[in-house]
């Protein structure tokens, strides 16, 4: 084995704290340093990791030659200065999600990361998670035939941000489920909402991509309900499954439920669907924490042992319909067409969904 891969993490807020954690625990790894403008959260930080060095320059980090990797942790505004300057600097760089604030930042990026021979692997958590990983695995096997579409809700009452909407901040988990299940970008996107909180930032969203034949999928964001919800129903036309986060334990049941057209008739009384009600079970998952695994997944993606299965491509797709969320919204839902994907991009798509690394 050779020597540990040191990583510092820049924003020590809501989200930093738990991949530190996480990195802290891989053999591979060495937690060296963390960054924050807070002193008193570097002050809380460095009584639970006090070998981590504690930092309030960003520039300390950059400058520091024995730092290989940069993790980007802070509000989303800050996501697109501080990765170009670690891929400048000759870091690798992992960005949680949303990758930046626009696609022209997402694809300078990835030019940058290209150029300098670097990793960049986006926050897409969700996609290192038992409960998607079998989903995925369960829709390739066919056993729930065709895909229809898929419906996602994930509500709770805040945390309100200050700099993006819901549908910027909650939205993200989904649209990366469903692009990974689905293996292709959409065609066009539409959303509606509004803010009854902070003006002009929207609280509550409803969001609909439309994808080739005829598959659709929707997702309601909310920080304004009473309940924590994080829900989603893949409907294909064999069986369903519905996927709940919230549960501790039974997160996935697939249900032997489907409705069948009659294939021809010859009157309107000689109409009637089939309807199929069969068993529902639920299938055995690993319990792991998916950060653990996305964090292991990184550190394997710079040695060399794996590609990014969130890269910066997949990084670009989720702010490309991220932005036509918004420019629909403004535009009091009406729908909004994407530039079409190209085949190569497409195909890198499903070769990753259906082919998932050896690190998983």
């Amino acid at each position: 084995m050779g020597q540990p891969i040191s990583i510092g993490v820049v924003g020590c807020g809501y989200w930093g704290p738990n991949l530190i954690r996480n990195f802290k625990l891989l053999r591979q790894c060495h937690m060296k340093a963390m960054c924050d403008a807070s002193q008193e959260r570097l002050k809380h930080l460095k009584t639970l990791y006090p070998d981590v060095q504690g930092l309030t320059d960003f520039c300390e980090m950059l400058k520091d030659p024995a730092l290989d990797a940069i993790v980007v942790a802070t509000p989303v505004k800050h996501h697109y200065p501080i990765a170009k300057a670690s891929l400048c600097a000759g870091k690798h760089t992992f960005i949680e999600k949303p990758m930046a604030s626009t696609s022209a930042e997402c694809e300078e990026l990835i030019e940058i990361a290209h150029q300098n021979g670097l990793v960049l692997m986006i926050g897409h958590t969700f996609l290192y998670s038992s409960p998607v990983r079998k989903i995925v695995e369960i829709v390739q096997n066919g056993d729930i035939g065709e895909i229809r579409y898929i419906n996602s809700r994930r509500l709770n009452l805040g945390l309100f941000q200050k700099d993006i909407n819901v549908a910027w901040d909650l939205a993200p988990h989904d649209i990366s489920i469903i692009l990974h299940i689905l293996g292709e970008p959409p065609v066009s996107v539409n959303c509606q909402g509004n803010a009854n909180v902070t003006s002009q930032i929207e609280d509550v969203t409803n969001m609909s991509m439309i994808f080739r034949n005829k598959r659709f999928a929707t997702i309601q964001s909310s920080w304004l309900e009473p309940r924590k919800i994080r829900e989603m129903t893949i409907v294909g036309t064999r069986r369903m499954i519905l996927y709940d986060d919230v549960q501790t334990l039974e997160k996935i049941r697939i249900y032997d439920v489907r409705v069948d057209r009659p294939p021809h008739y010859d009157t309107f009384a000689d109409f009637h669907y089939s309807y199929h009600y069969g068993d529902s079970y639920i299938p055995k998952l690993a319990q792991e924490e998916p950060l653990k695994t996305e964090c292991q997944h990184f550190l394997d993606s710079i040695e060399g042992k794996t590609q990014p299965l969130t890269g910066g491509r997949e990084g670009l797709e989720m702010v490309r319909i991220l932005e036509a969320s918004s420019q629909s919204l403004r535009q009091n839902g009406a729908p909004v067409l994407l530039a079409s994907a190209s085949d190569a991009h497409t195909n890198e798509m499903k070769a990753k969904q259906f082919a998932p690394s050896e690190s998983l």
